[in-house]
């Protein structure tokens, strides 16, 4: 098997060195000081299971790689439309993009059935940029439930799960997907194959779509946004609109809006992702988090009054943060 992880960073440098450990053929693509450390060093990973280091080809030229049979997307979902330059080189007639992204991805309605069937999401795929770059035929959705961060370059540390979850859009249990879940698990990972994937989308979306956006503008860290009052009510009405939305679309995912709660008030003092980029100047993933779910609201006549205000006033903040740069 042999495997690209195009944006090799803390998510993708732990996937690929787990890949690596397994036997599989691994290329890591990267930039910077972190791509100098892993080519000298390896991918050192820190983790409470065990430490190791993958000696796994990293490259920043895709080219050089050459076709094959997956690619592993570590991107951030706002750089899918312009990462063509650098995933055609990658890409055969059957290779599968994996791609690790939080939020509604680009091929949701990709023989989803019903009524929307092969309907385009606007706010994750404009004018069809993304389906041009990533044909949703090559899609296998992953739902990525692991924690890691980058401690240092080519050194990741690993701070909790190993779950993967990934699922073919049309919801098969096809070949590719059960390849790709053995070569994980030999690798000491958890990558079930879920027929049903578009619900751990959306019970991972009740936590993104919330505490992303209310961190980023009130700053706080998971835990202080769970026990203040005003902040927890928000997001409890926040994920009740997220959840009438699923249901509307045929999805009811299995869990409720107290049990999410409490999972993201365990985690403790832990800042988002987005709270993280923000606070390093970098584009904020709001869109597929949120500017989607309300256009799903409106595809389907939901009513989501808190999602619209808390995406107009988090919309303002990234416009402010794209004219700063």
């Amino acid at each position: 098997m042999k495997v690209a992880v195009l944006g090799a960073g803390a998510i993708g440098a732990y996937v690929g060195a787990a890949l690596h450990r397994a036997g599989a053929d691994v290329h890591l693509v990267a930039r910077g000081p972190h791509l100098a450390a892993m080519r000298q060093h390896g991918v050192q990973v820190r983790s409470p299971r065990g430490d190791f280091t993958a000696r796994a080809h990293a490259t920043d030229d895709p080219s050089g790689i050459g076709p094959v049979d997956y690619v592993f997307l570590g991107l951030k979902a706002n750089s899918y439309a312009a990462c063509g330059p650098l995933i055609e080189p990658l890409l055969h007639s059957s290779t599968a993009v994996i791609a690790a992204q939080n939020g509604i991805p680009w091929w949701y309605f990709h023989r989803h059935g019903g009524p929307h069937d092969g309907q385009r999401v606007e706010s994750v795929d404009p004018g069809g940029a993304v389906s041009a770059v990533l044909a949703p035929r090559r899609a296998i959705g992953c739902v990525v439930y692991a924690a890691t961060e980058l401690e240092g370059p080519g050194v990741v540390r690993h701070l909790e799960g190993t779950r993967f979850s990934i699922g073919e859009p049309d919801r098969s249990v096809s070949d590719r997907c059960l390849a790709f879940s053995q070569a994980m698990q030999a690798g000491g990972l958890k990558c079930p194959v879920e027929p049903e994937l578009r619900s751990d989308i959306w019970i991972k979306l009740l936590g993104n779509i919330s505490f992303n956006p209310i961190s980023a503008l009130s700053r706080a860290t998971m835990r202080q946004m769970c026990l203040h009052g005003g902040t927890r009510r928000v997001i409890e009405i926040m994920m009740t609109e997220t959840l009438a939305v699923a249901g509307a679309l045929g999805c009811r995912p299995d869990i409720s809006v107290e049990r999410r709660l409490a999972g993201a008030e365990r985690v403790g003092d832990h800042r988002t992702s987005t709270l993280q980029d923000l606070e390093r100047g970098k584009p904020l993933e709001l869109d597929v988090l949120l500017a989607a779910v309300v256009e799903l609201a409106e595809i389907t006549g939901v009513p989501v009054p808190t999602l619209r205000t808390v995406h107009a006033i988090s919309d303002l903040l990234a416009d402010r943060m794209r004219s700063a740069a």
